[in-house]
């Protein structure tokens, strides 16, 4: 992340005695001092209204858009330009991201191996993820160009700036305690509700002004409803 200019991190519930060696590592030391822990990658992505998940497709099928590591670049200066932030998500070197840390993003980047190596140490993934979108994204000459910045600009102010992970989340706990409450599915089905819902809602990418009003439109819905007698 020093190498390339990045200075935000968020490490989620880290392995202590791995997590204090790191930070006391020769490098970085003020990025390491500065990174935000947290117990869970919701909260790490709270306020991030873009959140790129990382991984392989050799043993994964992929339940969100897949955009090779070429083609993000773009897709982030985008968002940045009609005022997101983005977030891009690593998981440990053993496993990877699970199946539902993935259910929190947005898009699966994918970054081109070998077939019989498709596996990547992660400071290599990171180092090459971050200079691809150092050199295509930030520096002159890079793959995005004026007329893509000002279709962003136009495409922000049309929609408005998209909502934040965090807004989702509450959208998403408040849909599902309607569900809940009209006994739409048995509660061995909530898990996988659950799950669905948040693939669903970062798919539709509301704005966060849209994700106001759905909010207002189930609480008004769970209230009514809670004032309705039992059996009426």
């Amino acid at each position: 992340m020093a190498n390339f200019g990045f200075s935000r991190l968020a490490v989620v519930a880290p392995y202590a005695p791995h997590w204090r060696e790191a930070r006391s590592a020769v490098g970085a030391p003020e990025l390491l001092a500065a990174a935000t822990q947290t117990a869970t990658l919701a909260e790490a992505v709270s306020n991030c209204t873009l959140v790129v998940g990382t991984g392989t497709l050799t043993y994964r099928k992929p339940e969100q858009p897949v955009v090779a590591l070429p083609e993000l670049a773009p897709l982030v200066r985008r968002e940045l330009d009609r005022g997101g932030r983005v977030g891009l998500v690593f998981g440990p070197e053993n496993h990877g991201l699970s199946r539902d840390d993935l259910s929190y993003c947005h898009l699966l980047v994918e970054i081109p191996t070998d077939p019989q190596q498709p596996s990547m140490n992660l400071g290599q993934a990171v180092a090459v993820c971050l200079y691809e979108l150092v050199t295509r994204a930030f520096l002159p000459g890079g793959i995005t160009s004026a007329a893509v910045a000002e279709q962003a600009g136009d495409q922000a102010e049309e929609r408005g700036p998209a909502a934040p992970s965090g807004d989702l989340e509450l959208l998403a706990h408040l849909v599902e305690e309607t569900m809940t409450a009209t006994n739409y599915s048995p509660a061995s089905m909530r898990e996988a509700n659950r799950h669905d819902l948040r693939l669903l809602l970062r798919r539709l990418a509301p704005t966060k002004r849209d994700t106001r009003r759905i909010l207002g439109l189930f609480r008004r819905i769970l209230w009514r409803m809670k004032r309705v007698p039992k059996g009426d």
